[in-house]
């Protein structure tokens, strides 16, 4: 689905969550489990992507029978979203920034260098059509600072307020209030526990990720509230495996045995953490994302 070409399908019922992300392979690194388990329990799970991943870089031996780096990323998100029962992706239009520093990052077309107000626009469009009760999207500083993932989050956030006020974007349909807006979140003791570990692995933790530009000591450094605690079954697991293999791209298929990604995984735990943004949370963590929705 394309938000440039035609309109989103509307469930006709039931509860419908969707996820605002930035990147193919967003949906599946990071809450691919959470995303597979709503799905298999009958929730209409929908992948909304701001880009087609066109800045990321892979060995040339995966580009075989791909004209460019974005279509070889769409194809894979496609992959993915099957594997995890996604109900639909839909892409916002832009074009992938880069890190700062880098040319993509000042391309006229990337989402870093989008007005809030037009992204902001294309997500309330979503909204309204998918009309959900619950809305992820990443945390303030976009897990890992990347200037999409926090342009995403900015313009999500003004969205998910901006969808229910009839007077803002009356272009984009009727308003409608989803009721619930959450941020995934690393689980804290686990990121802090990896960071003191990779150096005995010969890793950096201040150069992480395929680019070495990921700087996991300040992001440990940042404690995000949890309100939200998913206990996640060894089937969506499972799911999220074989998800990932679909991105191969990026992080060479699935974690090998004994690798980083599988040791933040072992003192992760199976479970997702999110922080609840709307409503202001209560004292008492939730097991469930649509607990307390209509």
């Amino acid at each position: 689905m394309d938000l440039r070409t035609g309109a989103v399908s509307t469930p006709a019922d039931g509860r419908t969550l969707v996820f605002f992300g930035a990147h193919p392979d967003d949906e599946t690194f990071g809450l691919g489990a959470t995303l597979a388990q709503y799905a298999a329990a009958g929730v209409k799970v929908y992948y909304a992507c701001a880009t087609r991943g066109e800045a990321g870089s892979t060995d040339p031996e995966n580009m075989k029978g791909f004209a460019s780096m974005g279509d070889l990323r769409w194809h894979e998100l496609e992959c993915a979203a099957k594997e995890l029962g996604l109900a639909g992706v839909v892409y916002l239009g832009y074009r992938d920034s880069g890190m700062p520093g880098t040319p993509d990052n000042t391309h006229p077309l990337a989402l870093a260098a989008a007005p809030v107000d037009q992204v902001t626009g294309r997500m309330v469009k979503v909204i309204r059509e998918l009309k959900p009760q619950v809305a992820l999207t990443f945390d303030p500083i976009g897990g890992y600072r990347h200037p999409d993932h926090v342009a995403v989050h900015n313009a999500a956030v003004r969205a998910f307020e901006a969808a229910a006020d009839a007077g803002s974007y009356p272009e984009a349909g009727a308003p409608h209030r989803a009721q619930k807006l959450y941020f995934p979140v690393f689980s804290h003791r686990a990121l802090r526990l990896m960071v003191r570990l990779m150096p005995l692995f010969g890793r950096d933790p201040r150069r992480s990720g395929r680019n070495k530009d990921i700087d996991l000591t300040a992001i440990a450094s940042i404690d995000f509230p949890v309100h939200a605690v998913i206990r996640l079954t060894k089937a969506a697991m499972a799911v999220r495996d074989r998800a990932s293999d679909c991105h191969a791209s990026q992080l060479g298929g699935r974690p090998p045995p004994g690798g980083l990604l599988r040791l933040f995984d072992t003192f992760s735990g199976t479970r997702d953490y999110f922080m609840r943004a709307y409503p202001p949370p209560g004292k008492r963590r939730e097991r469930d994302l649509f607990e307390g929705v209509a």
